[in-house]
C-alpha cells in the first residue's frame, strides 16, 4: 500500500508546451538561432535545460548556462503562465487526498516557478510538499529532487512512495531512489520511451491512477 504519490509537473499535471517552447525560442534567438516550428522544441520539456541546450544545439557548458539565463528572462514573466492543466488532474488529486494519500511534487523545474504555477491553477492545496530544482543548478536532476523530497518528508520506507511522470527521466530518477513508478502516455514521452524505461505500470489517462492496486 502506497502512502505518498510523487508527481512530475510538466507533461504530467500541466501542459507547458507554449510557455517552454516560447522561452527556448527566445533564448536561442539571443544566439542568432531562429526556430520556426515550435514543435521541434518539445524535447526540452522534461529534462534539465542545460542538458537540452547541450544535446540539441551543441552548446558548451558556458553557452548552455547563458541560454538558461535568457530562457528565464522570458519564462519568469510570461512563459510560466502559458500553461494549462490536463483534464482529470484536479479530480484525481482531490480523490487521492480524500483517500488519505499524500501528493508531492518532484520536478526539475525551478521550485520558485513551480510554486507560482500551482498557485495560478489553484492546485497548491492538494500537495503536502513541493520539491523542485534550485536556480543555481545544484539540485536539478530528477533523482536529486526526488531524494530531496524523501529527506524533507522524513520517509524511511520508500516502498510507501510511487512516482508518476511522463518521461524516462521520471522513471530513471525514481529507480535510482528505489521507488516504484507509473508512466503516463498523454504527456511528452511516447509508449516506446516508456516501455524502454520500464515503469511498474503505464497508464493512458491520469484518472486511471485511481484504479491502481495500492491506490484504489
Amino acid at each position: 500500500m502506497y502512502k505518498y504519490v510523487f508527481f512530475d509537473l510538466d507533461g504530467t499535471l500541466t501542459d507547458p508546451f507554449e510557455g517552454i517552447t516560447n522561452s527556448v525560442a527566445y533564448a536561442l534567438e539571443k544566439f542568432g538561432i531562429r526556430v520556426e516550428d515550435r514543435k521541434t522544441l518539445s524535447p526540452f520539456i522534461g529534462p534539465p535545460l542545460v542538458d537540452s541546450f547541450k544535446e540539441f544545439f551543441g552548446f558548451d557548458e558556458i553557452s548552455a548556462n547563458k541560454a538558461v539565463e535568457y530562457y528565464r528572462e522570458y519564462f519568469s514573466v510570461k512563459g510560466l503562465y502559458e500553461n494549462k492543466v490536463y483534464n482529470g488532474v484536479e479530480k484525481t488529486l482531490e480523490e487521492l487526498k480524500k483517500r488519505g494519500y499524500k501528493p508531492v511534487i518532484a520536478t526539475s523545474k525551478p521550485e520558485i516557478f513551480t510554486v507560482k504555477i500551482l498557485e495560478k491553477f489553484n492546485l497548491t492545496k492538494y500537495f503536502d510538499f513541493v520539491s523542485g530544482a534550485t536556480l543555481d543548478q545544484t539540485r536539478v536532476k530528477k533523482a536529486d529532487v526526488i531524494a530531496y523530497a524523501v529527506e524533507k518528508l522524513n520517509i524511511v520506507d520508500k516502498s510507501e512512495i510511487i512516482m508518476v511522470g511522463d518521461r524516462k527521466f521520471d522513471v530513471e530518477g525514481a529507480r535510482q531512489n528505489g521507488i516504484d513508478t507509473v508512466g503516463v502516455l498523454y504527456g511528452y514521452g511516447d509508449r516506446e520511451e516508456m516501455e524502454i524505461a520500464k515503469p511498474k505500470i503505464i497508464i493512458e489517462n491520469i484518472l486511471d491512477l485511481l484504479d491502481l492496486e495500492g491506490l484504489s
